[in-house]
C-alpha cells in the first residue's frame, strides 16, 4: 500500500531542537570563528535536509491510483483548527483546500521552507567576520531566521503530520486485482455472502466513513487472484442519506469496482421493501456506469419474486459459486502473459 512507509512527521520544536543540539556538538569540536561557521553549516544543513525528506517521503499524487487519490482526499481532515486563521487571512476557513489539496499545499511550503533554510545558512556564514564575539552574534542572528521559517511551517508539517497518521495504517486494497463490490440494503445477506466465498476470515480495513468497517476478502479462480468487497456504511443506502465524505468514498470505490454485486432479498424479511431495494440498485447502476452490475435474488428458498440475474441461498449454499462466477466472467478479466517470440 503506497502510504504505509510513510515515517513519522517531526513537529517544528523536534526540528529545531534537533538542528541546534547538532550544531552544539559540531561548534564544541572547532573554535573561534570557525566553530561559528560550522554551528550555522549544521544547523541549516539539518533543517533543510530534514524538511525535503518529509517532502519526499510523500508519493507525487499526479501518479497515484485514482482509487488511492479519492480514498485520501475522502479521509484526510485539516488538523489546523478555524481559530487559528486571522482577520488577515485572504483565504477564509470555508474556502481553505481540503483532503489531498491542502497535503500538497502543505508538502509545498515545506519544499520552500527546505530551500530557505539552506538559502539563509549560506547568506550567514558569508556574513561572518573574522572577529569571534562579532560571529557569535551573527550566528545568533542566523539561527532567530532558521527557527522563523521552521515556525513559519509548523501547520503544514502538523497538517502532514495528520494526514499521514490517517493514512498509513489503512488494510491493503489493491486496485491492480479485479474487484467485485458487493452492495445492498443491510440484512440481504452480503457479508455471509464474503464470508461463504472467501472460505476465510476476511480482513476488516477500518476507515473513519465506515461505522463496520469495510470487509475485503479474496479468492481465485483459475489462478487468478480477485478482491471482493463488502461496504457497509456506504453502499447500504440512498445516496441522499450519504454525507460528503462517504459520498467522496464511493467516488473511490468506482475507480476499485471492475463488477457490482447488488444483492436483495425479495422475502423482505431484510426489513426494507423491494421498492426500496432496487430504487438501490438503480442508482449503484447508474453512479457506476459502465461497470458491469448484476441483480441477486438472495434467499431464493423463500422467494423469487423479483427481475434478477442471478438467485442464490446463501444460508443453504445454493448457486453461490455459481453467483461468483457469473461476476468473474461479466469482469472478463484476462492476464497479462509474457511475449512469447
Amino acid at each position: 500500500m503506497i502510504f504505509e512507509t510513510l515515517p513519522t512527521t517531526p513537529t517544528s520544536e523536534e526540528l529545531i531542537d534537533k538542528a541546534f543540539s547538532r550544531a552544539a556538538r559540531a561548534g564544541r569540536a572547532k573554535s573561534g570563528v570557525e566553530a561559528q561557521q560550522s554551528m550555522l553549516q549544521t544547523a541549516s544543513n539539518v533543517l533543510s535536509d530534514n524538511l525535503q525528506n518529509v517532502v519526499t517521503a510523500w508519493p507525487d499524487f499526479h501518479e497515484v491510483d485514482p482509487f488511492y487519490y479519492e480514498l485520501a482526499d475522502a479521509i484526510v481532515e485539516d488538523p489546523v483548527s478555524d481559530a487559528d486563521a486571522t482577520a488577515d487571512d485572504v483565504e477564509g476557513p470555508e474556502d481553505a483546500p481540503s483532503g489531498v489539496d491542502a497535503v500538497r499545499q502543505s508538502l509545498s511550503e515545506i519544499q520552500w521552507a527546505s530551500r530557505k533554510t539552506k538559502e539563509i545558512g549560506r547568506d550567514y556564514q558569508g556574513r561572518l567576520p573574522n572577529d569571534t564575539e562579532a560571529a557569535r552574534k551573527i550566528r545568533k542572528q542566523g539561527f532567530a531566521r532558521l527557527a522563523d521559517v521552521v515556525e513559519e511551517v509548523s501547520g503544514d508539517l502538523e497538517r502532514v503530520g495528520e494526514a499521514r497518521n490517517a493514512l498509513r495504517d489503512l488494510p491493503e486494497i489493491d486496485p491492480d486485482d479485479p474487484t467485485v463490490v458487493v452492495a445492498g440494503y443491510p440484512n440481504v445477506g452480503k457479508s455471509s455472502f464474503v464470508n461463504g466465498v472467501t472460505r476465510a476470515s476476511n480482513e476488516i480495513a477500518e476507515y473513519p466513513f465506515t461505522t463496520k468497517g469495510v470487509r475485503v476478502g479474496h479468492f481465485e479462480r483459475d489462478h487468478v487472484r480477485y478482491q471482493i468487497v463488502d461496504t457497509p456504511g456506504l453502499l447500504d443506502r440512498p445516496a441522499e442519506e450519504r454525507n460528503d465524505i462517504e459520498s467522496q468514498a464511493v467516488s473511490a470505490l468506482e475507480h476499485l469496482a471492475d463488477c457490482v454485486l447488488v444483492i436483495v432479498d425479495p422475502s423482505g424479511y431484510c426489513g426494507y421493501s423491494l421498492d426500496a431495494q432496487l430504487a438501490l440498485r438503480d442508482s449503484i447502476a447508474e453512479r457506476f456506469g459502465d461497470v458491469p452490475v448484476l441483480t441477486v435474488g438472495n434467499k431464493s428458498d423463500l422467494s423469487t419474486d423479483v427481475d434478477a440475474d442471478l438467485f442464490m441461498s446463501v444460508e443453504n449454499d445454493e448457486n453461490v459459486d455459481e453467483t461468483l462466477d457469473a461476476a468473474v466472467e461479466a469482469i472478463g478479466y484476462e492476464p497479462e502473459l509474457p511475449f512469447e517470440g
